[in-house]
Parts: C-alpha cells; structure tokens; sequence
C-alpha cells in the first residue's frame, strides 16, 4: 500500500472513530439523504457529524464512490465511466492500457470520470471528456510535441493534455510520450 493510500486509510479510521459509525454506515446515510450535490453533503457532514472541511470531502469522496461501483453490475469502475454516449471510447482507453501495461509496475486510480496512473508520482490521466473526445493528460516536466496535445496551464493536474477522437489517434509517437511520463514518475 502507498503512502498516499495509508494516508487516506487513516484518515478515514480516524473519521469513523469520531462519528462512531464504520464507512458503510456513513456512505447509507450520506446517500440515504437525497442530495445530490458535493457541496451539500460536505456541509451536512460539517453540521450534523462535527467533522471538519477535509473529513467531510473525504467521506462524501467515499460515499460517492461507493455508490457508483455499486451502481455498476459488474463492481468494475470502468463500466461507470464508459456509460451511454461515452460507451464507444473504451477501446481507446484498452489499447492505452494495453501499451502503458508493459512498461512496468503502477497504480491505477479509478476517479469519477476518469483513470489515474501513477507510481511515486502521477504520470498520466486517462478517460472520456465528452462524447466525442477522449483527454490522455499526461504529467511530463520535458517539452513534447504531438499534433493532438496541448499545454496546460500551470497549476492544472498535467502538464499536457492529448486530444484523441479516434484508435488511429493512439499512435506510437503518443506511446513513446505516456511511456517517457512513465520513467519521470518513479
């Protein structure tokens, strides 16, 4: 287990020590309470639990999260990702994978919307943007060039973001990209 992840387990011990309820209880009633703003569950945990700003995100990320694997048939994250009108963009997502998976040992993080991938550090975001665009960000401190990519400015989660609309787009100039993030990151 990370540090992050060991972080982020004794954060959430210390918040169900506070409140006196486990995780699964605090996610069911966080759900159970037919909000359905962020915002408006962060602040009811502030004023009915006693929890400050940060557990209050933390265990509403958690009730969240809980609800959309729950909310997949499968528990796979991925199915909730690649839903509806984004459906068509797994395979650009699976042949990424299928690439960044040789280069070695990572984690993958499944977000509401997207895919992280790191080792000691991020080095890459993966996941639909909208209907018709799928977003690669990627986290290299180098300049790289590639038709589809684009710098992003300072203090966002990468340093580039690529564009990509179609398979034929994932190519191995795209490839070689991902994996120099990859040798940065760890």
């Amino acid at each position: 287990m990370s540090t992050l992840d060991q972080a982020a387990e004794t954060q959430i011990s210390n918040i169900e020590t506070k409140t006196g309820k486990s995780r699964v209880q605090l996610s069911g009633i966080i759900l159970g309470l037919g909000l359905t703003k962020h915002g408006e569950m962060v602040n009811w945990a502030k004023e009915n639990r006693g929890l400050g700003h940060g557990d209050a995100n933390t265990i509403v990320h958690v009730a969240r999260q809980s609800a959309d694997v729950a909310a997949t048939p499968t528990g796979d994250p991925l199915d909730a990702i690649y839903i509806g009108p984004k459906s068509h963009q797994r395979p650009i997502h699976e042949r990424l994978m299928l690439a960044i998976d040789k280069f070695g040992e990572f984690e993958i993080a499944p977000k509401k919307g997207y895919v992280a991938l790191r080792r000691k550090k991020q080095f890459a975001m993966l996941g639909p943007k909208t209907k018709d665009r799928f977003e690669l960000g990627i986290n290299l401190k180098e300049d790289a060039e590639h038709p589809l990519m684009k710098p992003v400015k300072p203090g966002g989660m990468c340093q580039y973001i690529i564009s990509i609309h179609s398979l034929d787009d994932v190519d191995d100039n795209v490839i070689s990209i991902v994996k120099r993030a990859f040798d940065g990151s760890g």
